[in-house]
């Protein structure tokens, strides 16, 4: 798949053309209250323009360059203007309310349920606003996709303006397959006497863990936690950024007669109210406080001891963590990584799946943006029931993190065809260096599996209406409940067990290995816990606190001052790069990972109690979860398979805060 830049627009601007066309005849006065009249003329061409601007914005973040980002920042004010006008046209929301009064009895439960929906995210929209407030509000939707594609290329050019050259004696300590990438990075940029060290989380992550260069750790972090801030360029920073984007939901939310954007983002959410999402987070950290503060200082003194590190700085934390952890569980991660290959961690999830859930996944020679792209079509008994795509390494140009991108969900056209779902799945591990197969560590692994987990849940849903079909309709802190059961299997030994292989011997992961990691898998639950709480109370009271919307740094600081036992540096400027909240979906809707890990949680014992890779639960999954998308409330789905509404213990137990019961 390519795109060529200088084509963005005009294709653009076409297909606008022709979903504008569309809406002036479905608001016709002539137009009847019939929902399948009105998807005949109105739902193939918007969809046409959103499939064809979701590739453009994909390559945008995979396959980045100057032309295209230029291609991006002028024509993605008009796809803001035509979605934002689309949304609030009074005549469309008329005629759905109609529909909704008198014709929705021969829609079905999918059908009305996307059809409230609709009707819901009209008004969220602005769709019942004056038509001064309706065109602010456009000029403000407008704005705000501006924004966060600035949000994005500030974090990804900072991230690739840093390079360190280094020598051997500077990384000692460093694992050999990441200075063999080190080494091959120098080589192609003409300095093969040194080796290029990164923040792409490939290079940053085993510099921290394991180099024994203090100073070097230190100048990585600080990089690292200063990108896109007032330490750099200007034209980089995000915190002017930030602040505008705060300011400006703001204003959106009181146009809407609210008093937060965090109330605006909690209506399409399961959770009622910024109140009760604030109680589930101090509850969280009250609970998890006390084994942080004694994980923290068993980490202190084991440093001192140990490690002749006296104070322990936030440059030290994953290096002693990292050596504490050995000292315990007597392996490392370099002993588990040379286990795990990905073509053999693909085919173990593929028979996961399969076992589970009843389906094949086959390989396909479809063109891609990168040569590393590999290409899947997922069947059920020979039936087709979508496509995915996998890019998994790291490299320049490509934003990062790990994410399943819905590109085009399950769809019964109007004409009665059907269009299956296509998804991306993108994670930034190591490539392979010197022709060697590429090897991923656990934490990886447990990374993919999550991001398979998404693509499943988008994959095999069996709703066909748009609105309901794929992720759409489930409530965002729900959507993570499917990616966060799945990494459990990523713990269970059959699992692992067939998708290791030494390269050498050909032998599996040794079970003595596989019974370390699980000693060690809550190690250091206590901190990994309150730093989740930390993020999330961050966002959720930066967007419930309306005075507070242009204080950012003084909102987290008192909040890593309530919660926080580790201590961040002043220099610290963590939000600059917090994507998933000023540039994704997850703006008062952070605090989604832990909400959906109490019912992933809950869920996972009902296979845990089947021994894990169960058929019959993986039915049981399927039919009540994964299949019915979003066409019911996700609290339904999860009490038809869980027999209960969820509680907090399981996610207690499984991270160690919590006695198993006898």
């Amino acid at each position: 798949m390519t795109v060529e830049p200088t084509e963005v627009r005009p294709a653009i601007e076409a297909l606008i053309g022709r979903a504008e066309a569309a809406l002036a005849e479905a608001t016709r006065d002539t137009m009847a209250a019939d929902a399948k009249r009105l998807a005949a003329v109105l739902d193939m061409p918007v969809e046409a323009l959103g499939e064809a601007w979701g590739a453009v914005m994909h390559l945008h973040a995979v396959s980045d360059t100057p032309a295209l980002r230029e291609a991006v920042r002028r024509t993605q004010p008009l796809v803001t203007s035509f979605y934002a006008r689309l949304a609030s046209d009074e005549r469309l929301y008329a005629l759905l309310a109609r529909i909704e009064r008198e014709g929705s009895a021969s829609l079905g439960a999918a059908g009305r349920r996307a059809l409230s929906n609709s009707l819901r995210s009209f008004r969220l929209a602005g769709a019942e606003l004056a038509a001064a407030d309706k065109a602010r509000f456009v000029l403000l939707q407008q704005r705000l996709g501006e924004l966060s594609r600035e949000f994005s290329n500030h974090e990804l050019d900072a991230t690739d303006a840093f390079v360190h050259w280094a020598t051997a004696d500077d990384l000692e300590g460093v694992p050999p397959d990441a200075l063999a990438r080190m080494k091959a990075a120098a080589r192609d940029a003409g300095r093969p006497d040194m080796f290029k060290v990164t923040l792409q989380q490939p290079c940053l992550v085993p510099v921290l863990q394991y180099a024994r260069n203090r100073g070097l750790r230190e100048a990585l972090y600080r990089a690292n936690v200063t990108r896109a801030s007032e330490s750099g360029p200007a034209q980089r920073d995000n915190g002017p950024v930030i602040a505008e984007i705060m300011a400006l939901r703001q204003e959106r939310a009181a146009l809407l007669g609210m008093a937060s954007h965090a109330e605006v983002s909690l209506e399409t959410k399961m959770a009622e109210s910024p109140a009760e999402v604030a109680a589930f987070l101090r509850d969280l950290s009250r609970r998890s406080r006390g084994r942080a503060l004694a994980e923290l200082d068993e980490l202190s003194a084991w440093a001192r001891d140990h490690l002749a590190l006296e104070r322990l700085e936030p440059w030290d934390l994953a290096y002693a963590t990292e050596a504490l952890r050995q000292a315990r569980y007597r392996y490392s991660d370099q002993d588990v990584q040379r286990h795990f290959r990905l073509d053999e961690v693909m085919a173990g999830l593929f028979d996961l799946a399969r076992c589970l859930f009843d389906v094949s996944f086959h390989v396909e020679s479809t063109p891609a943006w990168h040569p590393d792209v590999r290409s899947y079509r997922v069947e059920r008994h020979g039936e087709l029931l979508g496509r995915f795509f996998l890019d998994p390494y790291a490299r320049v140009g490509k934003r990062a993190g790990a994410w399943m991108n819905g590109a085009q969900p399950r769809w019964r056209r109007p004409d009665g065809s059907l269009r299956t779902a296509l998804a991306y799945l993108v994670t930034n591990f190591a490539a392979p260096a010197d022709a060697t197969p590429a090897r991923l560590r656990h934490a990886d692994v447990v990374t993919l599996f999550h991001e398979f987990g998404h693509g499943l849940h988008f994959l095999l849903c069996e709703e066909d209406t748009l609105g309901v079909s794929g992720l759409s309709g489930v409530e965002w802190d729900a959507v993570e409940l499917p990616s966060q059961l799945m990494e459990n299997f990523a713990w269970q030994w059959p699992v692992l067990e067939q998708i290791t292989r030494d390269p050498e011997t050909g032998e599996h992961l040794p079970r003595a290995l596989f019974d370390q990691m699980i000693a060690a898998r809550n190690f250091q639950g206590g901190l990994g816990l309150l730093r989740q709480v930390e993020l999330a109370l961050f966002d959720l009271r930066l967007h419930a606190e309306p005075s507070r919307a242009g204080q950012a740094q003084a909102v987290l600081d008192e909040v890593r001052t309530e919660v926080a036992v580790v201590r961040s540096p002043a220099f610290n400027r963590f939000q600059n790069t917090f994507s998933h909240v000023f540039a994704g979906g997850y703006a008062a809707g952070y605090y989604s990972y832990l909400w959906a890990e109490v019912l992933a949680s809950d869920a996972w014992d009902v296979f845990e109690q089947a021994g894990g890779v169960d058929a019959t639960v993986g039915r049981r999954y399927l039919d009540s979860i994964l299949a019915r998308g979003g066409s019911r409330p996700m609290a339904e789905s999860f009490e038809a398979f869980r027999g209960r509404r969820p509680t907090v213990d399981a996610l207690l137990r499984q991270r160690g805060l919590l006695a198993q019961p006898a």
